[in-house]
């Protein structure tokens, strides 16, 4: 199989964002990181718990397998570090930082978006990596408008022991946090895409030191994700090629 797209690269790394999590529930939140997590779960990570964000898990062909009440959800994953989720960012800064809440001054702002919703407490609970689909300055920010999602600084003032913001997915590459003092640093640039081209569109330095090329699926992934798990190729919509 060949002609491998754009939004194709972006699913394999979603996948990898939970290589090794083992049997813990993952809370993926959007189609391209659904698509990572269902992937992950049919090859490299078979033991990991398929969320649908809230009380259900789902089998990769989103099938219920199972009922957490909510309760149980505050009681025995939130609280421990047994849970990876993905959100999305409308904003994200060089700390670390999200905001999915408003863009602007917080006492008026110019828009309001979702609010924090459950950033504080992702964040501060349990792993949380971030999926971009539109790489660009609009997004990688000095400073976040309203923080949602607690970046590293504010971690650790607050003694957060669970806090571990992993990896940020992009239509262009990844990003994490592993400089010293959890500088922000480029992993991985997507193929066709240069490291220049991502530095230019990210408001806040990046390391750049031993950036690799973002891997390709495999042909066995390529067909997984064809004919199983996006046969109607709405991951181009997302991330155009």
């Amino acid at each position: 199989m060949s002609d491998i797209s754009r939004a194709e690269v972006a699913v394999v790394a979603c996948a990898e964002l939970f290589r090794g999590d083992g049997e813990i529930v993952v809370s993926p939140m959007g189609f391209i990181p659904s698509l990572g997590a269902r992937l992950a779960r049919l090859t490299f990570e078979p033991d990991i718990l398929l969320s649908d964000g809230e009380a259900y898990l789902m089998t990769p062909d989103a099938v219920v397998e199972g009922w957490q009440p909510f309760r149980k959800v505050l009681d025995t994953v939130v609280p421990r570090g047994k849970r990876h989720v993905v959100m999305g960012a409308n904003q994200i800064d060089g700390e670390g930082n999200q905001n999915i809440s408003a863009i602007g001054d917080h006492s008026q702002p110019k828009k309001q978006l979702l609010g924090v919703r459950g950033g504080p407490g992702n964040t501060a609970n349990h792993r949380t990596s971030y999926w971009v689909p539109r790489h660009g300055k609009r997004v990688f920010v000095d400073q976040v408008d309203v923080v949602s999602g607690v970046g590293y600084t504010r971690a650790r003032a607050a003694g957060l022991r669970h806090h571990d913001v992993h990896r940020v997915v992009t239509n262009l590459g990844v990003l994490d946090f592993g400089g010293e003092d959890h500088a922000p640093r480029l992993l991985s640039v997507h193929p066709g895409v240069s490291v220049d081209e991502v530095v230019e569109a990210t408001s806040f330095p990046l390391i750049t030191d031993g950036v690799t090329e973002t891997r390709q699926p495999t042909e066995s992934e390529l067909l997984l994700i064809r004919t199983s798990l996006d046969p109607k190729s709405l991951r181009d919509k997302e991330v155009p090629s």
